[in-house]
């Protein structure tokens, strides 16, 4: 099981369901019920997802009178963003020597003896 607050995110994040209902979440506080609509899965299941994203700091939940609802909380989230900028930042580097590169042999005049 993994341990690691990073782990955990990417772990809670790696279910097309749990990402879905952060998509939701997004839009403002919901209710179980609210979340598990658009899904074909029982309110239980949609509480274990809720339980895995609050786990992994991805959520918080609260009580208003006899309701219950949930909250995308960010700090998770820039957490992942933070961890992956630093790959995007390798990734734009190495495509932009790439593009340089296919700059230069298309803008290098032709050698002696090609068929071009």
């Amino acid at each position: 099981m993994a341990t690691d607050r990073l782990s955990i995110i990417f772990a809670a994040l790696a279910d097309p369901t749990r990402r879905a209902i952060l998509a939701r979440l997004a839009e403002g506080d919901a209710t179980v019920t609210d979340l598990a609509e658009p899904f074909p899965i029982s309110l239980p299941a949609v509480s274990r997802h809720l339980k895995v994203l609050e786990h992994a700091g991805l959520i918080g939940r609260g009580r208003s009178a006899q309701w219950r609802t949930s909250h995308l909380r960010g700090e998770a989230l820039r957490e992942a963003a933070g961890w992956m900028e630093t790959y995007r930042e390798f990734w734009d580097a190495r495509l932009g020597l790439l593009d340089d590169h296919l700059r230069r042999l298309i803008e290098a005049p032709p050698t002696k003896g090609s068929t071009s």
